[in-house]
């Protein structure tokens, strides 16, 4: 048994406290590999925002449990080598879609962690979120549960529609589940095409596709219901931009990502100012890795040295987590 605490790593608990209390979102990237944790390490510390890696169950398969373990520990220390006196930062288990997933991952360092039941019928995905809770909880580990669906592909998760939340179901989930944040579903999506071309409108004068609104009556139901409480940590999952000038960068230098359209970042600005603490990031970051890439080898095709075009991917990167901590969800400043 590792325990987070060792590795210096915080729960969200207190992060989403001040979060809701403070009307900003705490951001949450997916990483699957050095440049990514360098890069997200580097703007968070730079900016001092409170900050989640996120490690679904694919990454984890891909980069290894234990070599993850280190990594968390790792992002704690450079980031106090940039400065960051009092790193906050969560290692978190995106999607756990077991019990036994979750548990291995408590009892490798994980401060967090996320059951998805959110595909079962709702008694079987309360009786799944509380059995992961009540182990979690004897760790201090922090626990996300879900209901509602989204549509999209991203690693294992996949699903052809989204289903809205049930406002009326989310007390009586949090409370016999015990889970610390809930994930809901307003119309975000998961990967780099979240809206088919007739779920769209088009811009008359550019042509280009505008998504249709999240659904913010679902929201406002959902923090009505807990207004008894004092409010409830809000999570979104899919809420990358999938920004146009990445979409280009790739297309321009050999990439083939025709439609490619995500979440309007002024409805993650009003998003974030909610009770919504929590939102994911993942395709954003992958489409700056592959962008930067594509576009070093176009113009350097004779280098091979990783170095040399992962360094640029990783620069685009911290461009992109700093413009989020920034300009999206306010996070910066308040992890000082």
């Amino acid at each position: 048994m590792v325990n987070y605490k060792e590795l210096g790593l915080v729960n969200t608990k207190e992060m989403f406290a001040k979060a809701l209390k403070g009307g900003y979102a705490v951001p949450a990237f997916n990483f699957n590999n050095l440049e990514q944790l360098q890069a997200i390490v580097t703007a968070a510390a730079t900016e001092k925002s409170p900050v989640i890696l996120q490690v679904s169950k694919g990454a984890r398969n891909y980069a290894n449990g234990t070599i993850l373990r280190y990594l968390g520990m790792a992002a704690v220390e450079y980031a106090k080598e940039l400065g960051w006196e009092k790193p906050q930062i969560v290692l978190h288990l995106d999607h756990g879609d077991s019990f036994e997933l979750c548990k291995d991952c408590i009892d490798n360092g994980f401060s967090s962690v996320m059951i998805d039941g959110s595909h079962l019928p709702y008694e079987e995905n309360v009786a799944l979120t509380k059995k992961v809770c009540d182990y979690a909880h004897k760790f201090d580990v922090s626990v996300e549960g879900e209901l509602g669906v989204l549509a999209g592909v991203e690693d294992e998760v996949s699903a052809d529609h989204h289903t809205y939340t049930n406002p009326e179901e989310v007390v009586d989930f949090a409370t016999r589940t015990g889970c610390d944040s809930l994930a809901i579903s307003i119309g975000t999506s998961h990967g780099a095409y979240k809206f088919t071309p007739e779920q769209c409108t088009r811009d008359p004068k550019t042509g280009k596709l505008v998504p249709p609104p999240l659904a913010f009556d679902v929201l406002e139901g959902v923090m009505k219901k807990f207004e008894k409480q004092g409010g409830f940590p809000i999570v979104l999952h899919g809420s990358s931009s999938v920004p146009e000038e990445y979409v280009e960068m790739c297309n321009t230098y050999g990439g083939k990502l025709p439609n490619a359209i995500g979440i309007p970042e002024s409805e993650l600005r009003k998003a974030s100012k909610s009770a919504v603490c929590k939102i994911n990031i993942d395709s954003d970051s992958r489409l700056a890795f592959t962008g930067a890439v594509r576009k070093h080898f176009a113009e350097h095709p004779d280098h091979f040295d990783p170095r040399q075009y992962c360094g640029d991917a990783r620069k685009e990167m911290i461009k992109m987590y700093t413009h989020k901590i920034v300009n999206v969800l306010g996070s910066k400043g308040k992890a000082e």
